[in-house]
């Protein structure tokens, strides 16, 4: 079972939403009050849908079924790639193109395509074109890499989706319901948990806190494929490191600023 620490939550600022006036009426039980006009989110509900999310992603894993990361935005897509590739999952962290699931036969082909051009380098195809062409292909193959190069292996679309931030990932979360695909996701204050299936109340923007808890889900998938034999990392880092004491919530505290300024970097996460 997990072991996360409320404290370790704090650090990573996860309890910061995002200003009063841009709330979603929805998030109102998991907010726990207002500092500053910025919502804080009650870290006793983060913690228990936290424990219910790991247990999700660990059982899918555990029965062999596939799971796809998603977060595009520009802060924390790296985390994203990097997290998955460490769990062996299928991810999305440059653009979501639509009908990547709802007309996956046509994400497939293009796949394909990224492969013929691969080939086409590998088996020295190219040196029978112009250098214009070689450039143009090379290009093309930059670019397919760049959007499909975590999904080039996944035959069919996954069977589980986890997610930063519903609102800027729209499209992926209408495809994944008009399919009936359940989703795991980090939902800010001005998300509305109804389209979830496994909501995590949190901050969505800042990076420590997307990084926590999508290493956390990595963890448990880690977990599932292990049996359960390797336990969380996060829980073994818990064991080695003492939190430091005293109050973490300060209006116009460090973290309260990073988040804001991530979001004016990510277009003011409208």
């Amino acid at each position: 079972m997990l072991d996360v620490k409320l404290e370790q939550l704090l650090e990573a600022g996860v309890h910061f939403g995002h200003q009063k006036s841009r709330w979603n009426p929805k998030m109102r039980p998991y907010i726990f009050g207002v500092r500053g006009k910025i919502h804080i989110i009650d870290l006793r509900k983060t913690i228990k849908h936290l424990k219910n999310a790991y247990e999700v992603m660990r059982t899918y894993s555990a029965q062999g079924r596939s799971i796809l990361f998603v977060g595009t935005k520009k802060q924390i897509k790296d985390i994203i790639a990097e997290e998955a590739q460490r769990a062996g999952v299928y991810w999305v962290s440059e653009r979501w193109l639509g009908g990547m699931m709802t007309n996956f036969r046509t994400i497939r082909q293009s796949v394909q395509r990224l492969r013929q051009i691969e080939k086409m380098f590998e088996d020295k195809t190219t040196e029978q074109l112009t250098k214009k062409e070689v450039n143009i292909l090379r290009k093309k193959l930059e670019r397919l890499n760049t959007v499909l190069g975590g999904v080039r292996d996944m035959e069919n679309p996954p069977d589980l989706i986890y997610l930063v931030d519903p609102t800027n990932e729209k499209t992926a979360v209408l495809e994944a319901r008009k399919l009936g695909i359940p989703i795991v996701a980090i939902v800010d204050t001005n998300c509305d948990p109804d389209l979830i299936d496994h909501i995590i109340p949190g901050n969505d923007d800042a990076i420590k806190s997307v990084r926590l808890i999508t290493s956390i889900m990595a963890d448990a998938v880690i977990d599932g494929r292990s049996g359960g034999q390797l336990g969380s990392s996060f829980a073994r880092k818990m064991k080695q490191e003492k939190p430091d004491e005293g109050e973490v919530v300060e209006e116009g505290g460090e973290i309260q600023e990073e988040k804001s300024g991530e979001q004016s970097e990510d277009t003011e996460n409208q």
